[in-house]
């Protein structure tokens, strides 16, 4: 099974992380341990789903400050499998020594450290804006690229896709967060009536909309099948038929 997915934002504000981390969540609900790794150091938003105090962050993993049981948290979530994440959260000065060549060397190999030790890893990726974005799809055996079910989703994809040419790679797989019907491309994710990290993740209470459509793009992210069960006349019970 694919162990490494880079979950990458076409743009800041698409949902790139609660997606990442319901993503996350569908996947422990099947029994697997899960980890979840913020490669978005610019917006540091995985820490928002952590409830404890981040003393050691991914950061201080990549500035071999800590090692990576250091840096490992809990999400709290009722699954069957364990969801842990490894958050940004870090001063300014250590933000700018984890976004160098070197320390992208280490968080390919980190990742490939922490593949070992969990079922899947997904990395929450911005758009390939440095060294350590790179690296997250570098290290990765699938893609998923994040966008705005608007015309400005269309554009981000496009240049998305661009910068992933120019680095030899390619997306895998298409996320239409936040889904209004606009693209027609990829899968398509309604919003979720749970809006905030708060009350985030949602997936382990399945509903009949949100849930199955997460679990459907964890299917297509990781070309494997869920065996999960979804309330009757859930769009991916009728899918499944």
């Amino acid at each position: 099974m694919t162990r490494i997915v880079a979950v990458v934002g076409t743009a800041g504000g698409v949902g790139t992380t609660r997606l990442t981390v319901e993503c996350g969540a569908t996947l422990a609900r099947t029994g697997r341990d899960v980890a979840l790794v913020d490669a978005d150091f610019s917006t540091q938003g995985l820490r928002s789903y952590v409830d404890a105090d981040v003393e050691a962050d991914v950061t201080a993993l990549l500035t071999e400050e800590a090692s990576l049981g250091d840096v490992l948290y809990d999400i709290s979530t009722d699954t069957e499998g364990r969801l842990v994440a490894a958050p940004a959260r870090a001063p300014f000065e250590r933000l700018a020594r984890a976004q160098t060549a070197g320390a992208a060397q280490r968080l390919e190999r980190q990742l490939a450290a922490s593949s070992l030790s969990h079922d899947v890893v997904l990395v929450d990726t911005p758009p390939l804006t440095g060294n350590h974005a790179v690296a997250a799809v570098n290290a990765a055996e699938r893609v998923a690229l994040v966008a705005g079910d608007t015309p400005r989703g269309r554009d981000g994809l496009a240049l998305l896709r661009g910068r992933l040419q120019d680095i030899g790679a390619s997306g895998d797989v298409v996320l239409r967060n936040r889904a209004t019907g606009h693209l027609s491309e990829g899968i398509g994710i309604p919003e979720s009536d749970e809006t905030t990290a708060t009350n985030a993740p949602s997936c382990p209470t399945p509903d009949s909309d949100f849930a199955p459509a997460v679990a459907d793009a964890v299917e297509a992210m990781l070309d494997i099948s869920l065996d999960l069960d979804f309330p009757a006349g859930s769009r991916l019970e009728q899918i499944r038929g």
